[in-house]
């Protein structure tokens, strides 16, 4: 899939947040390995920590669908914001190797490389010691 392709299906989906609190809309476009796009947006709540992320929203939807590889994701703010720790972390657990295109509305790129990069010795399933249980 082309890179722009996936910017604007992120694009899109920025249309369907639920911000009343930030007014930043984000979304994300989840690129699996069979071709299939999931997109998110943030959905926020009063209670601020209830708040769901683009990209999270996307990753579970795939994920709730069975699927678990994953070769790109595009994530678009108005200002090309970069994914938090929280979704960093859960993508990894993934595909660390996942490319992350991270883009503003207007489809500037301001990152393209790999998730890795974003988040430097990322914790793993081969982290846990699966001995003790």
């Amino acid at each position: 899939m082309d890179v722009q392709e996936l910017i604007q299906q992120a694009c899109a989906a920025t249309k369907n947040a639920y911000i009343p609190y930030s007014n930043y809309p984000v979304g994300a476009a989840l690129l699996a390995a069979d071709g299939t796009v999931y997109t998110g947006c943030n959905v926020e709540n009063a209670s601020f920590p209830v708040t769901i992320c683009a990209e999270r929203v996307a990753l579970v939807k795939a994920v709730s669908e069975g699927v678990r590889d994953f070769s790109a994701i595009a994530v678009v703010t108005r200002n090309a914001g970069s994914p938090c720790g929280m979704c960093r972390q859960m993508l990894f657990e993934f595909a660390p190797q996942m490319r992350v295109i991270i883009a503003d509305m207007d489809g500037n790129v301001v990152f393209d490389d790999a998730l890795a990069q974003l988040l430097p010795l990322g914790f793993t399933p081969n982290h846990l010691d699966h001995a003790a249980s």
